[in-house]
C-alpha cells in the first residue's frame, strides 16, 4: 500500500477512536516517524499532507532537514544527551524527551528562542524506557519555570509494546491524569494541554485516552534501513 492509502487508514482509526471518546479527530496530530526511512520516503510523507516529521538521531535527523526544504514541523523524539543539544536545538520545533535538569540548563543555554517540550514520563516503570517517574513530574514542571527557553506544552510516554490492551489503557490514562494535575497548576510556563502518547500498534487506544500527537512509524511510511 501507498503511504496515501496508508494515511487514509490512519485517519479513519482516528476518526472511529474519536467517535468512540467523543472527541474532535481534529484535535489529533500525527507525527510521521521517518528515522528508518529515506528522504524520499519522509518526502512522500509530506505530499500525503502530513506536516509533522519525527526524527531521534542527531546525525540523520540533521541530514534530513538540510535536504527536505518543505515546510515541515520537526519533533525530536528520541533521548538526547545533554552534550549533543548544541547540534540540534537550533532545528527542532518540539521536543518530546526533556527529563532532567541537566538537560532543561542545556536547552536554556544553547537555545535562542522558546522550545515546545514535551516532559517525558516512564509511566510503564519499564527499565528499558527513557522518562522520568511519574510521581516526580509536578515538582520537575514547577523548577522549569527558572528556564524562560523552556514551554512545558504537555507530557509524553512510550507504552510497553504488548497486545495486553487492559495495560495499554492504564499506561495511557496515568499519563492524561498527570497532564491534567499540572495543567490545573496554570503555569505560564507550563499549559500543559498535550499528550505524546501511542504508536504504530497502539495509536488507536492512545486516541481513546486523549493521545493529542501520535508518532506513527511503520504504519505510515514503513521502514527502510
Amino acid at each position: 500500500m501507498s503511504i496515501e492509502d496508508n494515511l487514509k487508514n490512519i485517519h479513519s482509526n482516528i476518526y472511529e477512536a474519536c467517535k468512540v471518546s467523543k472527541r474532535n479527530p481534529n484535535d489529533v496530530t500525527i507525527i510521521a516517524v521517518t528515522k528508518y526511512v529515506s528522504i524520499n520516503t519522509a518526502r512522500q510523507a509530506l505530499s500525503a499532507g502530513v506536516h509533522h516529521l519525527g526524527e531521534n538521531r542527531d546525525e540523520g535527523f540533521l541530514h534530513k532537514q538540510s535536504e527536505i526544504t518543505e515546510n515541515v514541523n520537526w519533533h525530536f523524539i528520541g533521548s538526547v544527551q545533554s552534550r549533543k543539544v548544541k547540534e540540534i536545538i537550533g532545528h527542532i520545533d518540539y521536543l518530546h524527551s526533556l527529563d532532567r535538569i541537566s538537560l532543561a540548563k542545556e536547552i536554556q543555554k544553547r537555545s535562542d528562542r522558546i522550545i515546545k517540550c514535551f516532559v517525558q514520563v516512564n509511566v510503564s516503570g519499564e527499565h528499558s524506557k527513557h522518562g522520568m517517574n511519574p510521581g516526580d513530574v509536578q515538582t520537575f514542571v514547577e523548577k522549569l519555570s527558572q528556564y524562560d527557553r523552556i514551554k512545558v506544552v504537555g507530557l509524553m510516554t512510550m507504552a510497553p509494546h504488548i497486545d495486553d490492551e487492559a495495560r495499554l489503557r492504564k499506561v495511557f490514562r496515568e499519563l492524561k491524569q498527570l497532564q491534567q494535575n499540572v495543567q490545573a497548576l496554570k503555569l505560564e510556563h507550563a499549559p500543559c494541554t498535550e499528550l505524546s502518547m501511542g504508536m504504530s500498534n497502539d495509536y488507536t487506544i492512545a486516541v481513546e485516552e486523549g493521545a493529542t500527537f501520535i508518532r506513527i512509524g511503520t504504519s505510515l511510511v514503513g521502514k527502510e534501513m
